[in-house]
Order: structure tokens, then C-alpha cells, then sequence
């Protein structure tokens, strides 16, 4: 299956190279309607005279596009033919999660995880406070 798939986008590469440089290659359709009312020389071709509109860059054009529109959709085709797992769903979900030490759920976003906060100095006689949790954890200004 790989090789198909590989197989198929050189094929595009090329045949999207190939048409870039044959579109490069070919005069516009402006310069044959100046050349037509007297903008041209004496061998320019009149504007509606039968002058090659399908000659062979047009042609080879032509064809290298449909190449590439078919390279295009096999692409589409057989990339989508590749096992999907067997749970359908988010990508995400098959993501782990990074395991949280005891506690950090109250911790405030930034902060260092696994450290206690410090308690502040207990004035002399009273009891000591129970460590602040959460926004408590915040100095005020």
C-alpha cells in the first residue's frame, strides 16, 4: 500500500512540475487578440482564423492535468483506506495524562509542585493557624 502511495505522489509531483513549466511555456490569448487588429507582424495569425488553439502544449496540458487530478483522487482514495484504531474518536482521548503529586489539585497554576506552604509566625501564646490553601496562599498588598 505504501508503495502505491508513493508511487502516486511522484507521479503528481512530476505531472504539477511538468504543468508549470508548459503553462510558463505558452503565450497568452491577449497577445493573439493584439496581434489580430494590426498589433503584430505580417505572420501573426488572425483572430479567428483557424490558428492551432489545441496545439501541443495546450494538449500536453491538458493531459498532465488530468494525470494530475487522478493522482489527486487516488491519493484521497487509498489515504483513506488506512486502519483507523479501534477506538473512533478524538486523538485525544488516547492521550495520558502526566501523574499529579497528592495535593496539586489546590495548588494555585505556576507554582512549585510538591512544596508545602510555609506557615507564618505564630504570635507568642496564641495556637498555630492551619496551613492557608488555594487563593489563601496570596500575600494581600
Amino acid at each position: 500500500m505504501n508503495i502505491v502511495l508513493t508511487l502516486l505522489l511522484a507521479v503528481q509531483i512530476l505531472s504539477a512540475l511538468a504543468m508549470i513549466g508548459l503553462i510558463l511555456m505558452q503565450h497568452g490569448k491577449g497577445a493573439d487578440a493584439g496581434a489580430a487588429f494590426g498589433g503584430g507582424g505580417a505572420g501573426s495569425a488572425s483572430l479567428f482564423g483557424a490558428s492551432g488553439g489545441a496545439n501541443f502544449l495546450s494538449r500536453s496540458t491538458a493531459v498532465l492535468a488530468a494525470v494530475f487530478l487522478g493522482c489527486t483522487l487516488g491519493l484521497a482514495y487509498f489515504g483513506n483506506l488506512r486502519t483507523v484504531p479501534t477506538g473512533s474518536g478524538s486523538v485525544l482521548e488516547g492521550v495520558v495524562a502526566p501523574a499529579q503529586p497528592a495535593g496539586a489539585a489546590q495548588q494555585i497554576p505556576g507554582s512549585t509542585p510538591g512544596l508545602a506552604p510555609v506557615p507564618a509566625p505564630a504570635a507568642s501564646g496564641a495556637a498555630p493557624q492551619p496551613a492557608a490553601e488555594g487563593a489563601a496562599q496570596i500575600p494581600a498588598k
